[in-house]
This record gives structure tokens, sequence and C-alpha cells, in this order.
């Protein structure tokens, strides 16, 4: 009940402003417009400032959903309330049309792509004999509760705020979810969420729906506070302003798209209200004035103004520590099968010209500890990435548990056991250690996107959080649980990917240079884990420098120079190979 003290009372406060003696009505329009343009803009904080997907045609789905209810309802005398699903239903099929182009581009290409087809639906809304063409619809019938019809903006106006109170917490659920941390994984890249079994694909498409039915939301409800629809609001022009919107309040917080919205849309009236007084009417300088004023914005928030804001106040976030006596989520990987665990054979991997991994064969059987090492270069990462299916093989053969994974995807190798951490650390900086190590629990949840909205998936959710707790105890950072990810040391943070990749519970754990960066006794501690999760039953192939650490630690080494294996066999017998000794060792060794 503490945490939603905040929003009750604000609720409250929204709800009280009408019933004030003298509130002028044009306060009320102004509340209106802020409240359309927050639902809008909050489509965008969970597309764009969370999924990192940049788009530039919002604007487009409020019109989808505005055009929707201004037809069925003049030409065909449907009711509004019964034209609101059907709105929300042709923009989320928009959506999907539009989303299963879109979401595949990457880089500039994306918003470059929402903007060639918001553009293109903006001339198209003007062109359409059905919507009126550029006059567009109007006559569009008020809402109305039995008689009482919402003619004016403060009879709407509980309407439209509802929407905006009950849009913020479904999309905070969301968020707050097992599936709202598969989406905030999409802004840092999909190699790691693929990892661990995130559909990364299926999780830019759902963004972008939610996105855009928000949107059509607020299309629908300014038809009918308007009571009319023409194209003018739905262009590119409007969808950069939302996105303006969205980055002022901060990009990634859901409350901060309706601060956004009160900034921008309280801003613009005031420069539009006051500085022809200023200036004597002469030319639109309130447009050259609005964009210096964002930049400033801007300058004094890097972040937006929510955290701006929030970080200035007394109150200190809190984290709800999980329950430790949850049941353990059930497992999501493939049974054990016998030796060898993984069989790499003859694998091979080009680039051009260059031969990274050159017909490399080695195997790793249950409760091993395997080392892979070589100079920097010598093809040892690589060929992490080929058995975990980051990148396909040019020629060879690799089976995880007894299956070819030639064809596989990443989230297929990671069903088979295989967890694994990165050379370079792919943690989210802005989530707690708690919830990063909680997406390495993807699989063994099943709660979706609509169970978590309406908060049905609080079981599921406890046995995942108290999963990633254990593990963070087992690596020895209980006390970091509640920390940011990106406020620890790095060795620290390597420590954490590891607790991560042992939540998915794998037969086979793959560690790129798990040691980099910790210091002698954190060294021990973790080589005292990884012989506890061999003689637990539990494989593990390691990528590592510390010559050191590999042979006291690793029942068997293979190594790699250019590519090539060189050598394989216990350390001893490594150690004194004299190959090994000319290409990496060295003659001390």
């Amino acid at each position: 009940m503490t945490r939603r003290l905040p929003l009750v009372l604000f609720a409250l406060a929204m709800a009280a402003i009408p019933l004030i003696p003298g509130v002028p009505p044009f306060w009320l329009v102004l509340l209106d417009n802020i409240g359309l343009a927050a639902l809008v803009a909050m489509g965008l904080v969970l597309l764009t400032g969370v999924g990192g997907l940049t788009s530039f045609g919002q604007a487009a789905f409020c019109g989808f959903g505005a055009y929707t209810t201004a037809v069925l309802t003049t030409a065909y005398g449907l009711s509004p309330w019964l034209t609101l699903p059907l709105s929300l239903l042709v923009s989320g099929l928009a959506a999907v049309a539009l989303g299963l182009v879109t979401v595949r581009l990457s880089g500039h290409y994306l918003p470059l792509g929402t903007l060639a087809w918001g553009l293109g639906l903006y001339y198209l809304f003007s062109k359409l004999e059905l919507l009126g063409r550029n006059d567009g619809i109007s006559a569009i019938p008020p809402l109305a509760i039995g008689t009482f019809r919402m003619l004016d903006p403060g009879s709407i106006y509980y309407v439209i705020w509802i929407a905006v109170i009950l849009s913020a917490v479904l999309t905070t659920n969301l968020l707050d979810s097992r599936t709202g941390r598969a989406i905030r994984a999409l802004r840092r890249g999909h190699i790691a969420a693929e990892a661990f079994g995130v559909q990364t694909a299926r999780a830019k498409l759902l963004v972008f729906i939610y996105a855009a039915v928000l949107a059509g939301l607020s299309g629908w409800l300014y038809a009918h506070l308007q009571r009319a629809a023409n194209p003018t609001p739905f262009g590119a022009h409007a969808s950069i302003e939302y996105l303006f919107i969205a980055v002022v309040g901060g990009a990634g917080y859901v409350w901060g798209g309706v601060l956004g919205a009160a900034v921008v849309v309280i801003l613009k009236e005031i420069l539009q209200s006051y500085l022809p007084l200023v200036f004597g009417g002469q030319g639109q300088l309130e447009i050259i004035v609005f964009g210096i004023a964002l930049v400033a914005l801007l300058q004094l928030a890097p972040d937006g103004m929510w955290p701006w804001l929030t970080g200035r106040l007394p109150v200190k976030r809190t984290t709800k520590q999980p329950d430790l006596s949850a049941t353990p989520p059930p497992r999501a990987t493939a049974a054990t099968p016998a030796a060898p665990l993984l069989k790499v054979d003859g694998a091979r991997k080009q680039f051009g010209g260059v031969v990274a991994v050159n017909d490399v064969s080695f195997g790793v059987n249950p409760g091993e500890i395997v080392a892979l090492i070589g100079p920097n270069g010598a093809g040892k990462s690589t060929t992490f990435n080929l058995i975990t299916r980051v990148l396909v093989s040019s020629a060879g053969r690799i089976t995880v548990c007894g299956t070819n994974i030639d064809g596989a995807t990443p989230q297929r190798v990671a069903r088979l056991g295989v967890a694994r951490t990165f050379q370079h650390v792919k943690l989210i900086p802005d989530m707690t250690v708690l919830e990063n190590v909680a997406l390495g629990a993807h699989l063994r949840g099943h709660s979706g996107a609509i169970a978590s909205m309406l908060r049905l998936d609080r079981a599921d959710e406890a046995r995942l959080l108290a999963e990633a707790a254990r593990q963070i105890d087992r690596v020895g950072l209980g006390e970091q649980t509640s920390e940011l990810a990106g406020n620890l040391p790095l060795g620290q943070q390597r420590v954490v990917e590891i607790a991560r990749a042992l939540c998915i519970d794998p037969a086979l754990l793959l560690l790129d240079e798990p040691a980099a960066g910790l210091r002698y006794m954190e060294k021990q501690r973790l080589a005292d884990l990884l012989r506890g999760l061999r003689d637990g039953g539990m494989s593990v192939l390691l990528v590592e420098h510390d010559m050191g650490f590999v042979m006291d630690l690793a029942d068997r080494i293979v190594v790699l120079d250019f590519g090539t294996k060189i050598a394989e066999g216990v350390p001893d017998a490594v150690r004194r190979d004299p190959d090994v000794i000319r290409a990496y060792l060295g003659a001390t060794a």
C-alpha cells in the first residue's frame, strides 16, 4: 500500500481539480491535452526509452484510433463506447503489419523506417474519400453515459485521466515483470537476451504493438473531445513532438511521460500566448524559443525531468526483498545425457578470407572443467559464439546434450542447458543486480504480458526473484542485491554475470574470462565455486588468461593458436608441451 500511496494521492488531486470553484475552462482544456499527449508518450517510454526502438510515426497510430471511431460512429451509427475496442484493435493490427517489417531494422534504418511509413500514412489519411480527405470527418458524436453527454472539456476530463492513470499502472506492472525485464534487455542488444531464452523479435513486436494501442486510445479520446478528425494532428510534426515529450520527461520512466507532456504542452501554450505580446506579433518566434527552451531543459536534466526531480526528493528508492522461501521454479533445460555433454567436431568459422576457427575438435564430459586457452585472437570467444549459436559455423558439427545444434537458435541452445557469460560484460546498468540476475531465469518462468499487466504473475515472479537471490548469495554478492549493476566494479559485474548464468540451472556453463578484474581472494572464491559446481554434476568450459587460475582448476585444457588446436590434455602435460610454450606460455613456464 505504501508504494501505491503517491498514485492514490495523484489520482485524488486530479479528481479534485474540476471541483474547485472558479477553475477556468481553459485549464481543463489544457489538462485534457496533457492527458492525450501523456498516453502517446507512455507508449514511447516503453518503445524508445526502455526498448531502445526509436519511432517517428506514433501520431499515425493516433490517426488509426481517431478515424476508426469517426467512421463507425458517423457512417454506421455505432455507439462511441462500442468503437473503443475496435479502435484499439485497428491500431494494434496496423502495428502488427508495420512492426513485422520495422522491428527487424536496426541502427539509423529503424527511425528512418518509422518516419517513412508515418509520412505515408499521413498522406493516405488526406487522400481517402472514406476519411473525408483533407477536410476530415466532423460531427462525431460525444461520449455519453445514459442521458449525460460529454459535450465540453470538463465532462470528458475524467475519462481521459482515468485512461492515463490506468495505462500508467498497467505499463508499470508490465515493466516490473519477467516480460518487462526482457523488454529492458533489448536496449543493450539482443545477444545477451537471446542467450537466456528471450525471443527478442517477439519482445520488440510486443512493445511496438503496446505503444501503438496506447496511441490509438489517445486518438479515440481526441476524436470525441474535438468531435472532429482531420489529418493535421497525425503527421510527422506531431510524432516528433511526442518523442520530445518522452525525452524531456525521462525516456525510461513511465511517469516521466506524464510530466513531459505537462512541461511541453504548458510551455507551448505560454509561448504562443505571450511571445506575440512581447515582440508585437512579429514572426513565429515561439517555435524558435520553444526549441531553445527544450534544449536548455535537456542540458539541465540530460536523463529527463522525472529522474532529475525524483533524485532531489528526500524519499529514496526501496527494493522489495524477495521471499527466499518461495519454491524454486522448474528447470527449463533438457536432461543431461551420457558423455560427452558437448562435442565440437571439426568446427570452422571463416569471415571472408580470414579463418577464425580452423577445424577445431574437442569435447566436454559431465562433471568436468575444461579450459580453452591461447593468445589474443586465437579464436576462443569465436568458438564460444559457435557453441551458443551467436555465430553460424562455416563447417563442422557441434552437439549439445546429444542434440546437433546446426540450424538452432541461441534460445534453443539455452533450453538444451547451456548458459554463458561474455568477454565484455553485458549487464543492464540501470537495473539492479537482482533484476539482472533474474533475467537468467527467463526460461523458468511462464507468465506473459497480459498476466503481468493485470498482476496475475506474482507467484511466478516470486519464484524467479527468489531463485535470482539464491544465486546472488551463492556467488557471494548478497549485500549488493539492490545495487544498480552499473555501479559495481568490473570484477563484481563479471560475478553477477555468473549468477545470471546459474539461474538457468545449466548442464554446461561457458565462462569467458570470468577471473578478469578479480583480486586474488576473489579468484580463490570463484575457483571454489566452480569446483563446487563440478562436484554437483555441472560442466564448465572457460576461457581465461590467468594461467595460475587455469592450471589449478581445470581437469583438461584445450589450446588454440590462430584458430587451430595445437594441444589438448591435463594441465601438467599442456604446461610442458613445446608447441604451447612457444605459442603462448613462454620459456619461463
